[in-house]
């Protein structure tokens, strides 16, 4: 019998998870530079460049790749033979781990998880518990997966009971779309086909621990159904022309990773779960002769990529903005921000709406006349850190805010010029900033350290019990975004899917 020890373990887990933070898969580089080497529209390969350089910072920093530091989830395969020596459940161990590894003093990661869903949502504060999976196998060693998942892809995951002879190609066609770009593409959708719902979700996850081996399938020539199945959707999935962060572009998607599993005949449960271009995970064995570390990458690893500044680049003073000039921006346009700006996201928008409409009025100090805001929750920053690593949140979730962020302040408004956060708008909010002649602003998902170093100076001004969310004010130096709504309410998040879709079926 093999005697595994509680220390091992959670050391193993908390190193494993420090790991993973700073650190992408080669497999992802790989293929991210690769896409970045045949894209051919000029707004994607910036966005694709951003999140490689990012990542080479965040090898060499030991910093997290994206503020979402994420909600652990952890495969854990315990051998037959394998004895515990342990006063802990494997929760327990595993949680423990996750409380190390998200204090760490030298690389702390963010706290994301709230208790009691239904509310009051309650920060634990340490990330804890982690979602664990534990199955007995054969064997006399356990074997661990980690994997950290961001809320930005997590909120994208889909599932559909199709009838036995529906076609799965169709559904997830008509599925990604509705995705948006909240989940930070190109990364790889996972599907679990078969089982019950909860069987088909389970393997749509564990599907994105694999590594990515695309290429490597389309040169050996797809065999299996399910081979065959990856390669049909990898293939029409990226001819939907959605593009690196919705910008519209030739990649979408990295790889197609399908689980499948004995059914009833009367189901067909599908599932399908995106991984973010925050690609993390790990895996590790323990065998009872001590605590198991993933072996680092060399930084040889990593391509040397440099961001080309373009003549059409224009530098915006926030300080002194007018309304004239956000209106000569157009959809597309690359703007580098310097000056001071506003953070906010959920909590801080609903405690904003609760203040307003109780007639207590915003806290002193605070006020978003003719300010920008950015859609954001950090990193608690190290050493000589202004904040740590300070990446977009999705912004579609402050949609239902559109109004009251936008709308003068004559007019019941908080009198917002601007927003800045990832992804697309949706209908609401397109129409109150055409309406109030406003902007959205577009920063890369995915690219949080590199982010991070354009703002130097942060403070909180309001909510400071929020954590994370509270509100804070950065003064920015050449932060940059890409126009992704204008004055008249033009989304490069519709125009440009629909532009590339045509020019990919045009070249084919």
């Amino acid at each position: 019998m093999t005697a595994i020890q509680k220390a091992d373990f959670i050391d193993s887990v908390e190193a494993a998870l420090q790991y993973i933070s700073y650190y992408h898969p080669k497999d992802f580089i790989d293929s991210l530079h690769a896409a970045y080497q045949r894209e051919q529209n000029p707004a994607a390969k910036d966005a694709m460049a951003q999140m490689l350089i990012n990542s080479r910072m965040c090898a060499e920093g030991k910093r997290p790749i994206c503020q979402d530091t994420g909600i652990v989830t952890a495969f854990v395969k315990i051998g037959m033979e394998v004895q515990w020596d342990t006063d802990l459940t494997i929760q327990e161990m595993v949680d423990e781990g996750v409380r190390r590894a998200y204090q760490s003093e030298d690389n702390p990661l963010r706290a994301s998880i709230v208790k009691n869903p239904i509310g009051p949502r309650v920060n634990t504060k340490d990330n804890t518990p982690a979602v664990v999976h534990v199955e007995m196998v054969p064997g006399n060693t356990v074997d661990v997966t980690v994997a950290a998942k961001g809320g930005g892809s997590e909120n994208k995951s889909k599932f559909v009971m199709l009838n036995p002879n529906d076609s799965i190609v169709d559904w997830v066609l008509k599925t990604v779309p509705t995705m948006g770009a909240g989940w930070c593409p190109p990364g790889m959708l996972g599907l679990g086909i078969g089982g019950t719902a909860e069987k088909a979700m389970v393997m749509a996850k564990e599907s994105l621990m694999d590594p990515i081996d695309m290429h490597e399938l389309l040169e050996k020539g797809a065999e299996t159904p399910v081979e065959k199945l990856r390669v049909e959707l990898f293939e029409k999935v990226n001819e939907l022309g959605i593009g690196a962060q919705g910008l519209g572009g030739l990649t979408t998607v990295l790889d197609i990773k399908i689980n499948d599993c004995p059914t009833h005949a009367a189901s067909l449960p599908v599932a399908m779960i995106p991984n973010c271009a925050a690609t993390r995970h790990a895996h590790f064995v323990l065998d009872g002769s001590g605590p198991s570390f993933v072996e680092p990458p060399s930084l040889d690893d990593w391509p040397v990529v440099t961001q080309e500044a373009s003549e059409s680049v224009k530098k915006v003073n926030l300080d002194g903005i007018t309304q004239a000039e956000i209106e000569s921006w157009n959809p597309g346009d690359t703007l580098l921000l310097s000056g001071k700006i506003l953070t906010g996201r959920d909590a801080a928008h609903k405690k904003i709406k609760d203040l307003i409409e109780s007639g207590e009025g915003l806290p002193e100090g605070v006020d978003f006349e003719n300010r920008f805001i950015y859609y954001v929750g950090p990193v608690d920053p190290v050493r000589d850190e202004v904040v740590g690593p300070a990446g977009p949140t999705t912004s579609t979730r402050m949609d239902k805010y559109s109004d009251m962020m936008l709308n003068s302040k004559d007019t019941g408004g908080m009198g917002l010029m601007g927003m800045i956060g990832k992804a697309e708008r949706g209908d609401v909010a397109l129409a109150a900033i055409k309406r109030n002649k406003s902007v959205y602003l577009m920063a890369v998902g995915g690219a949080a350290y590199l982010v991070s170093k354009a703002i130097k100076q942060s403070k909180v001004v309001a909510f400071e019990e929020l954590g994370m969310e509270a509100i804070y004010e950065f003064e920015v130096k050449d932060m940059p975004v890409t126009v992704a709504v204008d004055s008249m309410g033009e989304s490069v998040h519709k125009t440009g899917p629909a532009l590339w879709k045509v020019k990919i079926q045009e070249a084919k």
